[in-house]
Parts: C-alpha cells; sequence; structure tokens
C-alpha cells in the first residue's frame, strides 16, 4: 500500500484546498520543492502533484514549480541509491505535447482527468502514444463523475467510465470522493472498493484520508485491487505521521508496496 503525499500547487506555491474551492486554499509552502524533498525524508515512494491553476485554466500554470520539484526527486534519489521516485501529475494536461513535455521533464504518470471525460478520443490517443504512462483521475459525488475542477457534474457513473477506460489501456484509476476531499472525514472505503472490484487494473484511493484507522482500513481491502492512498491534508496538518503510517502498511501487507 503506496502513502502517495499530495503536492497541490497554487501560483508556484504548495497549497491546500476544501472540497476542491479554490477560495479554501490554505498555503503550507512557499517552496513546493522543499515540502517534495521533506516528504522524501519522510519516506515517500511515489508523489502526487497537482497544477491547480493548470486544472481551471485547461494548459500547465505551474511548470516551474514542478521542475524544482522533479530535480529535487532526482537528486534524492541518485544520492539515495534508488532507482526511480516515481512523479504523477495532473492539472490542465489537455493535448499530447503537454503530455510529451511533461514526460521528457521526468514525470513518471499523467493523470487526465476532465478531458478523458470530455474527450474521450484524447484519451484514447494519449494511452496509445504513450502506454503505461497514463492515469486516469475520476472524481465523483454520489457515484457520479465530476469534472472542470469539481464546479461541473458529468451525469456519468463512474464504474461504466472506468471500464471504457480501462479498455484504453489506462495504467491505473485515481478515484476521489469530492464529497470528503480536504475534510478528513474518512475515506470512502466501500465505493473505492466497489470501483476496484469492477476494474482488472490497480485504483489509488483519494479524499478524506484522515488518520492511521483509515490507512489500516485501506490495506484490509488492499487485495481488492487498491494501490495506495494519496495523503493530503492530514499530513500537512499532522493528523497523520507519513512516516510512521508508512511503516505501518508495509508490515500489514508483507512490504508489498514498490
Amino acid at each position: 500500500m503506496l502513502l502517495i503525499p499530495a503536492i497541490d500547487l497554487k501560483d508556484g506555491h504548495c497549497v491546500r484546498l476544501k472540497q476542491g474551492d479554490m477560495e479554501l486554499a490554505t498555503v503550507f509552502s512557499e517552496e513546493p520543492a522543499d515540502m517534495a524533498l521533506h516528504w522524501l525524508k519522510q519516506g515517500a515512494r511515489r508523489l502526487h502533484l497537482v497544477d491547480l491553476n493548470g486544472a481551471f485554466a485547461g494548459k500547465p500554470k505551474n511548470e516551474g514549480a514542478i521542475k524544482s520539484i522533479l530535480k529535487v526527486v532526482q537528486d534524492f534519489a541518485l544520492e539515495n541509491d534508488i532507482d526511480e521516485i516515481p512523479v504523477q501529475l495532473g492539472g490542465g494536461i489537455r493535448d499530447l505535447d503537454t503530455i510529451e513535455r511533461y514526460l521528457d521533464a521526468g514525470i513518471s504518470y499523467v493523470i487526465i482527468g476532465t478531458a478523458a471525460v470530455k474527450s474521450p478520443g484524447f484519451l484514447h490517443d494519449a494511452c496509445g502514444a504513450f502506454p503505461g504512462h497514463i492515469i486516469v483521475g475520476l472524481d465523483a459525488k454520489d457515484g457520479k463523475v465530476a469534472t472542470d475542477g469539481w464546479s461541473k457534474m458529468s451525469g456519468h457513473e463512474v464504474i461504466d467510465l472506468a471500464r471504457k477506460f480501462e479498455a484504453y489501456g489506462v495504467e491505473s484509476i485515481i478515484y476521489t470522493d469530492i464529497g470528503r476531499d480536504g475534510m478528513m472525514g474518512g475515506v470512502n472505503i466501500e465505493a473505492t472498493v466497489k470501483l476496484a472490484q469492477a476494474v482488472k487494473i490497480p485504483v489509488i484511493a483519494s479524499g478524506g484520508l484522515h488518520n492511521l484507522g483509515d490507512v489500516e482500513a485501506l490495506c484490509a481491502v488492499q487485495d481488492e485491487g487498491i494501490e495506495g492512498v494519496i495523503c493530503g491534508r492530514s499530513i500537512y496538518e499532522g493528523t497523520l505521521d507519513l512516516a510512521a503510517a508508512q511503516v505501518r502498511a508495509d508490515e500489514l501487507t508483507d512490504g508489498a508496496a514498490e
């Protein structure tokens, strides 16, 4: 079970939102690269980046901060003799050129969310052009997928879209319960398991993680196909100790994480 720290980028800073509301942003660091290094030192094996400005603008807006994070990650891996520390990135990715640019810069996985729902042909092309590097982000409320920074409800059922995108060849799915995101009310385990059981590719849980109990609950259902969980406000506000939680997750899952 991978615990994946989230670094949400807004105006070059590391922030956290509540339920995706840009007006409810808490700045946790002026230097996202320093925050990335902090989580790596805490034992993070993967990082989750979101270009929040990009998500709303429909094009990349925090490339400078992203490149500085990638340099820190690459340097840390080199210094500690680690083959690779994957970095996944979402927000404002709407064309193949942007994907190629990010992968060339060192991003391991590109997350496509709104564009996957609105332009499935683009997602299909991306999976064909960059196999093994495309993750779909499905953000949902009451089983229905939301788009455009969660500002619009699509009417699509999560499981229907997940199966469709699995057939396209996506690497994995990040499933976010937007009603819980940033609220630290606990992960929606039931909905996450239901989705994981419906597809063969891995699912990464997101939204609502609060404490070690949530991590233990996810570890208990890992065999259903849940690969990891994205950690946001919980690790920034201290209700979850990332290093201790990853050690505990490894104990519960026989150290089977990457």
